[in-house]
Formats: structure tokens, sequence, C-alpha cells
């Protein structure tokens, strides 16, 4: 189980499948700033709640020049479904090895009921467009979490004016 990555540090590369039949890499979105979040399961109630509002605010996203990708150990298949199913705007990685999610330290134990087990905490990196994390959060609260998410990228785009 790999530590989180703090802000300040260079976000790790990556690469992996998404719903649309291309693969994301990191170097893709230098130059812009990058939503990085990870999520648990495809079609579940907060899952699909966290996707919908990042879909929802989309236009004001792009106007910050930031892109949305997100990542769950399900597979490309899944994916297609339910960006289709809620008509998501934005990729959705494939990391079916948990191999991305390791790297940046989402990959945790999990006590559900006493139950441990390994998986995705949901989580949220952005990345700047230098490709050095700008903020994180750790076991995010789906209510307004897009709100936080775009007050981040105003504040970094403030600071760096």
């Amino acid at each position: 189980m790999a530590d989180w990555i703090e802000p300040g540090q260079k976000a790790p590369a990556f690469s992996g499948p998404t719903d649309q039949g291309k693969v994301a890499k990191l170097k893709d979105y230098a130059g812009q700033f990058l939503v990085l979040y990870f999520y648990p399961r495809d079609d579940t109630p907060g899952c699909t709640k966290e996707a919908c509002a990042f879909r929802d605010q989309s236009k004001e996203l792009a106007e910050l020049g930031a892109a949305v990708l997100g990542v769950s150990t399900d597979s490309v298949a899944s994916h297609q479904k339910f960006q289709k199913k809620f008509e998501l705007n934005f990729p959705l990685l494939a990391d079916e090895d948990h191999a991305i999610a390791e790297a940046y330290g989402a990959w945790r134990e999990k006590n559900m009921y006493g139950k441990k087990s390994m998986g995705i905490q949901r989580s949220t990196y952005l990345i700047g467009p230098d490709q050095k994390v700008i903020h994180l959060w750790k076991k995010v609260q789906v209510d307004g979490h897009h709100q936080e998410v775009i007050k981040a990228i105003e504040a970094a785009k403030k600071a760096k004016n």
C-alpha cells in the first residue's frame, strides 16, 4: 500500500484503457488541470452521484482549463455501460490490476462491518498543468465535492497569476 502523493509532488505517470477505446496517459493532460478521481465501483449510488456531478459541471471545468478522468478497477465494458447509462462526458479509465490506484495511494485497506478488504478509497487529485499535485482529497464525501474541486482550480489559477 503506497502513500498518498502529496501536493507539490510530481504526479506518477500512468497509462490505461478507457471506455472510449483509447489509452489515457498522464502526459496527455500536460498544460491543463486534471481532475483525477478514484471511485470504488461503476453504477453504485455514491459513485453515480459523483460522476454525474462532474458531468454536470463539465462546461465550467472546461472553461477553467480542466479535464476530468475517473478511475476504478472496473473493466472497460463496465465503464462503457456506466458511461452510456448516465451520459458521462469524460473518460473512465479501467485500472483492473489497481496499479494506478496503488501508485497514487488510493488502493487501501477498507473495513466494512468488521470485514477487511483492499479496494479503492474514494479520493480526488487535482493535478496542475506542470503535472504536479495541487490538491488531494482523501475519503471524499460526494455531496458538494465537485464545488470544492472547482474552488481549488480557481484558487490555483489565481495563485499562478
